[in-house]
């Protein structure tokens, strides 16, 4: 069809207008993943050095930065060992950084754990040992109880698929493992413990950060068990037997062995948060946290922040524009369909139908560690015309949703994020930009 030159300016504004908010989205996720960079923060957290040794114990995505962080600012002996997500380690000269899987965790995760509590053995109350935990710990420390590596993997599957909350998911790893749950610090008694987070979990809470290795724990097997069973994950007798055995016992507050351990949250989603609302007024445009810790389906949170946007858009309620709602924590996918997930993604294709190409509104969703779900993508953005362009390729997304399949709308689309890893982890980050 030949388009009248009026038509082609009015195109090319459009396509201005949509460039500029993406980069100005693009920049408010940075500066939340910079204020939560491990090299800038570790150091106001570490403490003075013991009369004995030290020795640096971690896991997670953020582990390996973490680690050269503390190396770049203590000032005597150190030795230690933390296990990281394959392609995220970081060069260290005292501390070893060990590459495992995530999410479903390998042999080389299970080698570093075992590790770990060997060199936890024969601490002296002279020592102190400095706990580096960040999200994905959990897996990264695979030390099963009750059950086999394979059942493990297993069990992470289901518990990943069936749309459990973090708080859940890490009750029950908690109670299937010889070293979350407070063992690691129960093994390194009588040393002291102090257990630096970069916590990626609505509530920022120690235990279910990594699922707390080093800080007691105050929920139960029957805990773990209702949660199976809620889940419909609980008619394994295998399970079943294990958590109601006694065996599966976590450390629990109160207990001794953990007297002398502390918690410090180093870097929290609320940070990255605030550090991403400085950006956008330092823009000029008015900035609004939602919440650091909201859960819930993705669809459905989606969903919601989509009538807030169009409530702001349309009524200037409960704030006015030009604006961008910011939110963190962490939502679920419960897959149903042969997709792969992705939480952030999942709600930004649902948020775009729930906007329905309102004019003046654009987003972003990511995962601030670089991988959303099981993708090396951190996320995607969206903008008026992204259900429309999605149509040109043939690509509907009510049927991409009902396959939980919204990577491989976004990846067609050219709008995905691709960031590579970040070296450290605060949870999703969403920003909702109203013109």
């Amino acid at each position: 069809m030949l388009r009248m030159p009026s038509e082609r300016s009015a195109e090319g504004d459009q396509q201005q207008s949509a460039r500029a908010a993406r980069e100005r989205l693009l920049r408010l996720f940075r500066a939340a993943v910079d204020a939560a960079q491990p090299a800038s923060l570790i150091g106001a957290h570490l403490p003075k050095p013991p009369r004995g040794r030290c020795l640096v114990l971690g896991a997670g995505k953020a582990a390996a930065a973490m680690a050269r962080a503390v190396e770049a600012h203590w000032p005597g002996p150190l030795s230690g060992l933390v296990v990281t997500a394959y392609g995220h380690g970081a060069a260290c000269e005292r501390i070893e950084v060990v590459e495992a899987a995530h999410p479903e965790p390998d042999l080389a995760g299970f080698a570093a754990a075992s590790r770990m509590l060997d060199l936890a053995a024969g601490l002296g109350s002279d020592d102190l040992v400095l706990g580096l935990f960040s999200g994905g710990g959990s897996a990264l420390l695979p030390m099963p109880a009750g059950l086999s590596l394979q059942q493990l993997r297993a069990l992470n599957r289901r518990l990943l698929a069936c749309g459990a909350t973090i708080a859940e998911i890490n009750c029950v790893r908690r109670h299937f493992s010889a070293i979350n749950g407070g063992r690691l610090g129960a093994a390194c008694h009588p040393a002291e413990v102090r257990a630096l987070l970069v916590s990626d979990v609505p509530g920022d809470r120690p235990a279910d950060i990594a699922s707390g290795p080093t800080v007691a724990d105050p929920t139960s097997s029957a805990d773990a068990l209702a949660i199976l069973e809620r889940r419909h994950i609980g008619e394994d007798d295998a399970l079943r037997s294990w958590l109601q055995s006694g065996r599966s016992e976590s450390i629990k507050p109160g207990d001794p062995r953990l007297e002398r351990s502390s918690a410090h949250l180093v870097a929290t989603p609320q940070m990255a948060l605030e550090a991403a609302a400085a950006c956008a007024r330092a823009q000029g445009l008015e900035a609004h946290i939602l919440g650091d810790a909201i859960e819930g389906e993705a669809r459905e949170v989606a969903r919601v922040h989509g009538a807030i946007a169009r409530q702001v858009a349309a009524r200037g309620q409960p704030f006015a524009a030009p604006c961008v709602l910011l939110s963190g924590g962490e939502t679920t996918v419960s897959v149903r369909g042969a997709g792969r997930g992705g939480r952030n993604v999942e709600f930004l294709l649902a948020l775009a139908q729930s906007l329905d190409a309102h004019p003046r509104i654009h987003a972003l969703a990511a995962d601030t560690d670089g991988i959303d779900g099981q993708e090396p993508v951190a996320g995607a953005v969206i903008a008026p015309d992204t259900l429309a362009r999605g149509r040109a390729l043939g690509l509907i997304a009510e049927d991409l949703l009902a396959d939980n399949d919204a990577h491989r709308f976004f990846r067609a689309l050219g709008d995905s994020i691709e960031t590579g890893p970040t070296r450290t982890n605060v949870n999703d980050f969403r920003a909702i930009l109203i013109l």
